[in-house]
């Protein structure tokens, strides 16, 4: 059964009488098959003009959405021949980041990425896709093994930021996310970063400090989370909504601000009414990106790089 947003309860009372009318017309009843039709037609339309005027709350929703496709429906669906590469070989595994070896249309790549898991129990053991220091410590080992055999990296953002817990700060959580990052921009491979759901704070840039940031249309990328920004600004997280706004989370606002590069369309209704496609035009944005960098010089990618996140918000400074 479908899972309907707040904003999508017109939506969805059109489309459960759509449903009851073709249940009649399939058993039979085709005298109200034209109505059907129309039906069909009318509930297409305020889909399609509701997700035309999304505000940045609702695209926050719609990012977080528990149907929209996740790390591994994503390897599911592009990467062939995945070996997953596990522990950061220092104190443990962290399944809150998932990577690993795989050919991406027929090239060799190392994929890595959140992975929020879909169930109750999936969740428990990804921690909902907020990593600990073992998590990143992770990451740079295989962007570092990805460096070392030349293999371009791809990563997949979907978190809600880097897990806050005693522990977490106790092994240097801060520490973890400061050398990711350091490595993503020391790497000397293409490094292409897709913003697939949420990315939230640190724990997103530690995979994101990328050559090429691709974002999907209704995805969300910032600094904090809409909650937390009005729990510390107003001490009342009702006002998630004027923060959501505030910050400038969407694809539209950080394609102007030069902190993505490039949005990626989504299926009418969003990523999460149609997967398959989805992650098809992801492949394909992920694809083209690629092709863009492979031919430069190992130096040259990494020189682009760091200019291109030392550049942000000097204004000419």
């Amino acid at each position: 059964m479908r899972s309907y947003l707040e904003f999508e309860k017109p939506i969805a009372e059109l489309e459960a009488k759509i449903a009851e009318l073709r249940q009649l017309v399939d058993s039979g009843n085709t005298d109200i098959a034209e109505d059907l039709e129309k039906l069909e037609a009318k509930a297409a339309q305020q889909l399609q003009a509701t997700y035309a005027r999304l505000g940045a709350w609702q695209k926050t929703q719609v990012a977080r959405h528990q149907d929209r496709p996740h790390f591994a429906d994503y390897v599911a669906g592009l990467i062939e021949d995945f070996v997953p590469l596990a522990g950061d070989r220092n104190f443990a595994e962290d399944a809150a980041i998932v990577g690993g070896l795989g050919r991406f249309r027929g090239r060799a790549v190392m994929v890595m990425g959140h992975e929020k898991g879909r169930t109750t129990e999936s969740r428990l053991k990804h921690n909902f896709g907020m990593a600990k220091p073992e998590g990143y410590r992770k990451a740079i080992r295989l962007m570092r093994m990805a460096d070392r055999f030349r293999l371009p990296v791809i990563t997949l953002v979907d978190t809600a930021g880097a897990y806050p817990g005693v522990q977490a700060e106790e092994r240097g959580q801060a520490e973890a996310i400061a050398r990711a990052i350091d490595c993503c921009l020391d790497i000397r491979v293409p490094l292409v970063a897709a913003i697939v759901g949420e990315g939230g704070s640190g724990g997103a840039v530690a995979l994101a400090a990328a050559n090429r940031v691709l974002m999907f249309e209704h995805a969300i990328y910032s600094v904090i989370s809409p909650e937390g920004c009005a729990a510390i600004l107003w001490n009342d997280g009702s006002k998630a909504q004027d923060a959501a706004e505030a910050l400038r989370v969407t694809a539209e606002d950080l394609l102007k601000l030069k902190v993505v590069d490039e949005i990626v369309k989504e299926p009418i209704g969003g990523a999460h009414r149609d997967p398959t496609r989805a992650i098809a035009a992801l492949g394909d944005a992920l694809e083209a990106n690629l092709r863009g960098l492979l031919g430069q010089e190992p130096g040259s990618l990494r020189e682009a790089r760091r200019r291109k996140f030392l550049d942000m918000g000097s204004y000419g400074l």
